[in-house]
């Protein structure tokens, strides 16, 4: 019989060496007032201890909605497996996420998966199945050949396997029990059915339910509001309260960190377009307006984290959706929300104005079976190698999210990032590009920090066709690495291109395109480059 608790009452029974899942995509659905008693918990009594926690994504944003950092105590957190962490600072303690610096001081198993194999490894452990197999994600940081997705010195077990299968050789990722579930939902019945009617994404909140009542667990359900049994249609409740054993009500619960509430992430009311936020001018916006013009119609397209997220904000700013012309572009993210415009900053991975939202292993079925066609990703390293890295760089740790899934399925990529790190200043006047100061550190290295994707393996193998865009560059990916096609004007190509490059390009294009004065401009983009428009 479910029972309605306080997240105190909730979390006061789970008891020590035990693994405890639960799901955020960074503040939205996170059940942060449960996963904040257990830490409050540990802190004031010193148990549980020496936990596993599961996290098929960040969970949280470390700020207002903490998620997963209140659980990043030493002697609580034996164990993190998780598809991707967090890293910001804090504008209002400058400090950055608890769980970073005992990842950093190896103080706690940390491994990273990728989040298609997270989300997938779920329904094996939901069916008991051996493991989750793939062929995504070989040669990466996941392969063992390259570390095996061990984030510290004190992650030694093999989490994820290289096997072999009629000569092909795969990852294979053994399944293991969840005692605990950590769910949130919009609301539930005294019955315990749960349903997600006002929140922007589901994510994996089902698949997690599942697994753990599989495993003879327990599951915990952090809801916004009770409602009578029978007042929602049966199609509306996504899981029986059969498999709900406890309930917590917050009715405060926060949708994102900026955002307490706002209907129109679930089209609960339609956000006028000229009400979304306007990308200010910068190095970013100007990548984002570059890379809109890879954008087509009638494609499905995806968009990753950073200057990415921003494509759909320039498009709706330059007007390209007005008049219903959105229903022209078809835009989604790895969470599973469909339609509108893809939002950036804390509100990423939820979209404003939705058609449709997807439950998050479902989504990744998409991702995996190659529907979504066009993929803009951020970058962080872009190796001699062909290699691309964002999971782990410098003293970060993110990750690799979907990138990996995304990246390895879709026919057509753009990578996204300004050309340099660590200080840019960049300024605009009369359409051209001035680098007022350039970054430390150059984002083309010779050899990348860790290997999130192959670029080159894919374009060479699977006919993939791969951009490269910067505020001051544009590359195409081709077999022999990379082929320089655009420069921004205002800049020498010598001195802030080749010469920022630990290595040189394979080809330059002769004679050498300026990217479009207008990228540069302080207002809308109303049409594209000469050089790029049938890209």
């Amino acid at each position: 019989m479910t029972k309605i608790l306080t997240s105190q009452e909730a979390v006061a029974s789970i008891p020590d060496n035990t693994t405890v899942a639960s799901v955020g995509v960074i503040g939205w659905v996170t059940p942060d007032a449960v996963l904040k008693a257990l830490g409050d918990r540990f802190a004031q009594t010193g148990s549980p201890r020496n936990l596993t926690f599961y996290f098929p994504c960040g969970t949280g944003d470390a700020q207002l909605i903490k998620g997963m950092d209140h659980v990043a105590k030493e002697g609580l957190m034996k164990r993190i497996v998780a598809g991707s962490y967090i890293n910001p600072v804090d504008p209002r303690t400058g400090r950055r996420p608890e769980l970073m610096r005992l990842i950093r001081e190896n103080r706690i198993e940390a491994y990273s998966w990728p989040i298609g194999a997270s989300m997938h490894w779920l329904r094996e452990v939901a069916r008991k199945s051996p493991g989750y197999i793939t062929r995504i994600g070989l040669g990466t940081y996941a392969d063992p050949a390259f570390g095996g997705g061990k984030f510290t010195a004190r992650a030694e077990d093999d989490l994820i396997r290289r096997i072999e299968i009629d000569g092909e050789p795969l990852l294979y990722y053994p399944t293991w029990p969840l005692d605990v579930a950590i769910v949130r939902a919009s609301s539930a019945d005294e019955h315990g059915n749960l349903s997600w009617e006002d929140e922007a994404l589901v994510s994996s909140n089902i698949g997690l339910v599942l697994a753990a009542k599989a495993s003879g667990g327990r599951v915990i359900a952090q809801v916004r509001r009770m409602v009578k049994s029978g007042q929602r249609l049966a199609s509306q409740t996504s899981v029986p309260g059969y498999f709900i054993d406890d309930i917590v009500v917050e009715p405060q619960m926060m949708m994102a960190s900026e955002t307490p509430f706002d209907a129109a992430y679930f089209s609960g009311r339609r956000q006028p377009l000229d009400h979304l936020p306007r990308p200010p001018m910068s190095a970013d916006k100007v990548i984002a307006r570059r890379a809109a013009l890879e954008v087509r119609k009638h494609e499905l397209s995806i968009f990753g984290f950073g200057a990415s997220a921003d494509i759909p904000l320039v498009m709706a700013e330059n007007g390209k959706f007005d008049n219903g012309a959105g229903h022209e572009y078809w835009f989604t993210t790895e969470h599973g929300s469909y339609g509108g415009v893809v939002m950036s900053g804390w509100q990423f991975s939820a979209n404003i104005n939705p058609e449709a939202i997807m439950d998050g292993l479902y989504q990744f079925d998409v991702i995996d079976g190659g529907l979504c066609r066009f993929a803009a990703l951020a970058f962080a390293q872009f190796d001699a190698s062909g290699a691309v890295n964002v999971s782990k760089f410098g003293a970060a740790n993110p990750g690799a999210g979907g990138f990996i899934d995304i990246a390895h399925n879709a026919q057509r990529l753009v990578f996204t990032g300004t050309f340099t790190t660590g200080g840019l200043e960049t300024s605009f006047n009369g359409g051209r590009l001035t680098i007022v100061q350039d970054g430390k550190i150059s984002k083309f290295a010779e050899a990348a920090e860790s290997i999130t994707y192959r670029v080159v393996d894919g374009v060479r193998n699977r006919g993939q066709k791969a951009r490269v865009v910067t505020e001051r560059a544009v590359f195409d990916v081709i077999e022999k690495g990379l082929r320089l096609i655009e420069v921004a004007p205002g800049i020498d190509v010598r001195r802030d291109v080749l010469d920022r490059m630990a290595y040189q390009p394979a080809e330059i294009v002769s004679p050498l395109p300026l990217m479009d004065s207008v990228l540069f401009e302080d207002f809308g983009l109303e049409q594209a480059p000469r050089e790029a428009a049938n890209a």
